[in-house]
């Protein structure tokens, strides 16, 4: 037995002296997998020197050890950085600010994860509203008086001609909330979800009116973008609460901003399944080769108030942050500020920037005086903004010399 042992430790000893052998004497290997890092690692930093022009996720390199096996990581979402604002904003420290102290544990004003609720508008708040009205009318404008696979009714063609007539002076008739609603969801009738997503995103190719070398699908404010990937890395859930229909919100913000469709709350349309006639809901058994198609109405404007029980209603939780533009977003942000266990906060937006986008100074300067009636943080989109589309973006020549006489 004891000869035996001594045969087999023999055997131990020179696999191992062959092993260290293999490893240790001849580095070409290390040598080769050192060189592969060295080259992904210069052209990741050349990379990361080239000039962009929007705003990108980036991940995170990752190097293997020379001469050791690569492992594969899970992939973590690098923390965003609150980009685009202006260095000297005030308003961009007030957020860094708030933002380390209520996610601090050690802080008295600590806001656990899943109390760290965002609402923010949509038109005005996230992407313009002024090129040159809301993306949705101007889709609904398209819808009813361009689009040749779609014959649209004579009353809605004669309100759509309205609404084109009243986007060249940008400002819009009155009752146009209601009135656009009904008629919206009358132009979509029949569409699946899926459909009008698919729709508007082709919308969002087009040209966004008034602008040079932007589409409408590239009209969101960079410096919001960053506001929202800033708050989502530090584990705040953004929803998007919005007075246009919910679907067609889907489309614009849930890619652009990383925000999930179930967080998605705007105004409230008819739903019908295709088989189902004129039989009543609680009648009716959805079938095998049903599909769910809009109805044809709207049920409640998403505005004011009702964006109040409509977060209520939808998230159960009373937010911590609310982001707005209007007087429509005032209601949302006072129930937000009003929260009685967190320090909570309401920061609204101003278009005073008459260079960068069409900005309206008397209505950013009224709603000022609102909003610090109320203690809410304005943003000066003209000075809390280092860019707004982004830095080749301007306003055209015609519609700027329009400005200036305006504006004399």
């Amino acid at each position: 037995m004891k000869k035996k042992n001594k045969l087999v430790s023999a055997a131990l000893a020179l696999c191992i002296a062959l092993s260290a052998t293999a490893c240790g004497d001849d580095d070409s290997s290390s040598k080769a997998e050192t060189t592969t890092t060295a080259a992904t690692t210069t052209a990741a930093t050349t990379a990361a020197t080239t000039a962009k022009t929007k705003p990108t996720e980036t991940t995170p390199e990752t190097t293997t050890a020379a001469g050791e096996e690569s492992k594969p990581e899970e992939e973590k979402e690098p923390e965003a950085e609150l980009e685009y604002w202006s260095d000297d904003s005030p308003v961009k420290q007030s957020i860094i600010d708030w933002v380390a102290e209520v996610t601090d544990p050690e802080s008295d004003k600590f806001i656990p994860v899943e109390d760290r609720i965002v609402v923010s508008d949509v038109d005005g708040t996230l992407i313009g509203e002024l090129y040159p009205a809301y993306f949705d009318y101007c889709q609904f404008v398209h819808r009813a008086l361009y689009d040749d696979t779609y014959k649209a009714p004579k009353e809605m063609q004669d309100y759509a001609h309205v609404l084109e007539e009243a986007f060249k002076t940008r400002t819009l008739p009155k009752n146009s909330a209601t009135d656009h609603a009904k008629w919206a969801a009358l132009a979509y009738k029949g569409m699946t979800p899926e459909e009008l997503i698919a729709y508007s995103k082709e919308f969002m190719k087009s040209q966004a009116e008034g602008f040079e070398n932007l589409t409408r699908g590239d009209a969101y404010y960079w410096p919001m973008k960053s506001l929202v990937k800033y708050l989502q890395a530090h584990d705040f859930t953004v929803y998007a609460v919005s007075g246009t229909d919910r679907t067609l919100v889907r489309a614009v913000v849930c890619d652009n901003f990383g925000i999930a469709p179930n967080n998605v709350i705007g105004t409230d349309v008819t739903f019908t399944a295709t088989g189902m006639g004129d039989t009543d809901g609680l009648d009716y058994t959805y079938q095998k080769d049903d599909k769910l198609v809009f109805g044809g109405e709207y049920i409640t404007k998403n505005l004011k108030f009702n964006k109040v029980w409509f977060i209520a209603r939808e998230i159960g939780k009373v937010p911590v942050l609310a982001l707005g533009n209007s007087s429509g977003d005032l209601a949302m942000g006072q129930y937000t500020v009003n929260n009685d266990k967190y320090d909570a906060r309401a920061y609204m937006l101003l278009c005073d920037d008459t260079e960068r986008d069409y900005g309206k100074l008397d209505v950013a300067e009224k709603f000022k005086g609102q909003c610090e009636e109320l203690g809410f943080t304005t943003v000066s989109m003209k000075n809390d903004f280092a860019t707004i589309y982004g830095f080749d973006i301007k306003l055209s020549e015609a519609e700027e010399e329009q400005e200036q006489k305006e504006a004399a």
